[in-house]
């Protein structure tokens, strides 16, 4: 009879290091991952997780280490070495073609030869079986834009299935679900184990660690750190590794003491270039000391308020800042025009709209505030003070490595998001308006995001927070309201409601009692 000591890892690495030119990505990592177990992966942003998991699926190549699937050294040059080793890897942001059905989907590159109707046979009783025993059920006919979030993901899982995958790894899973959604997609992984698959989980959330996981392997910089039981362990433990210090994982902060309307806004809409309505007529109002959250799922019509308020895109309605009205057909200059009038915006997408991507860290800084006299000498830009200035502000805000001469794509996500944060957040606004404050930033530096996000507040000044992470819209929050389908589905005080009912309004179902 076997013991457990005679039972070999469903995957084990060993020795694994991975560099790309002087960023050493991975260093020297050995992990073992049991099967039929959930085993979580945590770190900072850029501690490699993606990297690793990157080698296991065959994107990237090891400059050195092994590969052991079930005991055996096993080659992954490419993906398809990956699926054949039965590896399946469901993405962050889903490998779907849109206008295609469930099940041209779950066939997609594993077809039985040209003919493709005995394949789509095949695959519907496949499908079908598969659903029954894992509990995915999913229309096969379904096409998959009009599927929810959720059940987009099931198809993902359903495809690593079909190409019988023993091992499926899912990177940062909940990024785009409900919390019923995220639920649902937690019980259908313990459903997984329970039938003997092996899981690994990357995430950045604790609680879904402490909650679904038996086993965690911390990563710091590129080296695993250490790896536990989940159940011995905590979230401030695992922060503490995760960092290397003590983290404070609740935001400290005072009741706030809200004083004058700082925004107004009166039926907004806005209308997409495909003549999409996505924003439907909202109304509400930010106050000086208070922050006003905005919770719902990603593309919901979030990220089109955020534009228009900050002058990206064009809407109709009425907009005051401070009780004057402000333009809202979205000119070239209305960025400035906002900033002039005190509003400042740190932007969902870094990438796209908070940073130029091929230009140095110093200059990013600039954007937008180019004409402060504190940057000019004469007719020209002081470029002397700018780079000094923007010292400052990495070491403040602890942007690695503090290099203002290093364009932004060679900064991680984080450090991206940090400049874009310093640059807005120390210009003392009247309004901040920002979107997604730690998509993609570590644990401590959530810490430092989320103390001057408050500082702000405590300073009198208006905050409009927009974030697809419920932990921090209560965290932060001072006031909540909902968003579906672009429109404000209600209201609501932190101290009074939880997570089940906004999540119920993150849906589109507002409870009448609560209504």
């Amino acid at each position: 009879m076997n013991t457990a000591a005679d039972i070999s890892p469903a995957i084990e690495l060993k020795g694994i290091s991975k560099a790309f030119g002087p960023v050493q990505a991975n260093k020297d990592i050995s992990i073992r991952v049991m099967p039929g177990t959930i085993h979580g992966i945590i770190g900072e942003n850029g501690a490699g997780k993606s990297t690793l998991m990157s080698i296991l699926y065959g994107f990237y190549k090891a400059d050195k280490g092994e590969i052991f699937i079930s005991g055996k050294k096993t080659l992954i040059p490419d993906s398809q070495a990956a699926i054949a080793a039965g590896i399946g890897m469901v993405f962050q942001h889903f490998k779907l073609v849109e206008n295609f059905t469930v099940l041209e989907n779950i066939i997609l590159g594993a077809e039985d030869g040209a003919m493709l109707r005995p394949s789509l046979a095949k695959a519907r009783q496949s499908l079908t079986d598969l659903a029954s025993e894992y509990g995915l059920d999913v229309d096969p006919d379904a096409i998959v834009e009009n599927l929810s979030v959720g059940h987009q993901q099931r198809v993902e899982i359903l495809k690593a299935l079909y190409r019988q995958a023993d091992i499926l790894i899912l990177d940062e899973p909940t990024g785009v679900l409900t919390p019923a959604e995220a639920d649902q997609l937690f019980r259908i992984l313990n459903r997984l184990r329970e039938e003997g698959k092996t899981i690994i989980l990357i995430t950045h959330k604790l609680r879904e660690i402490m909650d679904t996981t038996d086993t965690v392997s911390v990563m710091r910089r590129g080296e695993m750190t250490a790896t536990v039981k989940t159940s011995e362990t905590s979230p401030a433990g695992l922060a503490e590794l995760m960092v290397g210090r003590k983290v404070l994982l609740q935001v400290d902060k005072v009741p706030a003491t809200p004083k004058q309307t700082v925004l107004e806004v009166e039926n907004l809409r806005v209308v997409d270039e495909k003549g999409v309505e996505r924003v439907k007529g909202i109304s509400l109002d930010v106050k000086a000391g208070e922050i006003l959250g905005i919770a719902g799922v990603a593309g919901n019509g979030q990220s089109e308020l955020l534009e228009v308020l900050g002058g990206i895109t064009s809407g109709t309605g009425v907009i005051r800042v401070n009780g004057q009205d402000i333009d809202l057909t979205g000119n070239s200059s209305d960025g400035q025009s906002r900033r002039a009038r005190g509003i400042a915006h740190v932007p969902e997408d870094r990438q796209r709209e908070g940073l130029i991507m091929d230009f140095m860290a110093w200059e990013n800084t600039a954007f937008g505030y180019h004409r402060d006299p504190a940057y000019q000498s004469g007719i020209l830009m002081n470029n002397a003070a700018i780079r000094a200035d923007t010292e400052g502000k990495m070491q403040r805000f602890d942007v690695r490595p503090p290099n203002p001469k290093l364009t932004a794509k060679n900064f991680s996500g984080g450090n991206q998001q940090k400049i874009v944060l310093a640059r807005e957040i120390e210009r003392n606004p009247d309004l901040l308006l920002i979107g997604q404050p730690t998509r993609g930033v570590d644990i401590g530096a959530i810490e430092f995001i989320h103390q001057q996000i408050v500082a702000l507040r405590d300073q009198g000044k208006a905050i409009l927070l927009v974030s697809v992470e419920l932990d921090e819209i209560f965290a932060l929050s001072d006031r909540i309201a909902v968003m579906f389908d672009g429109q404000l589905m209600g209201f609501r005080d932190p101290a009074k409601t939880d997570e089940k009912e906004l999540g119920l309004m993150m849906a589109g179902v507002v409870e009448e009692e609560a209504a």
